[in-house]
């Protein structure tokens, strides 16, 4: 991720004051309604439709989703470019290139098709031996 960019968005933030009302539940719930917003661009419309009517909103909505989900990284003190990578890294154990190249099941319908290794591979939450992780897909 661009440090300066997300060094540019925090800053708006700050010079507004608004980080005090900025919690995680509250930044999850934004990040949600703005996600929701984005959807309205193509309702009721072919994807052709909406990308030649609404440009312009539809990528003002992606970037509002973006900039509440660098609010909510920074309120969780997590490295964007670190959570990134690692969720990748899980999707390539449930989507490995063999498998999963031009399909678009999710990763347990692979399994249902004879793809059952993907299970196995599924990484496990630190600390908890024995437990699979339940991670949805990005």
């Amino acid at each position: 991720m661009d440090e300066g960019l997300i060094r540019e968005v925090l800053a708006f933030r700050e010079k507004r004051n608004w980080e005090q009302f900025h919690n995680p539940k509250d930044l999850a719930i934004s990040l949600s309604l703005e996600a929701s917003e984005l959807l309205e661009n193509f309702q009721w419309k072919t994807a052709e439709e909406a990308l030649s009517l609404n440009r312009e909103s539809i990528l003002d909505e992606l970037a509002d989703v973006l900039i509440y989900a660098i609010y909510l990284a920074k309120a969780l003190d997590a490295n964007l470019e670190e959570v990134i990578r690692n969720k990748l890294a899980k999707n390539e154990l449930k989507y490995p290139v063999d498998k999963a190249y031009g399909r678009k099941e999710k990763y347990t319908d692979l399994q249902r098709c004879g793809y059952d290794h993907l299970q196995q591979q599924r990484p496990r939450i630190p600390g908890k031996s024995g437990q699979q992780s339940s991670y949805g897909d990005a």
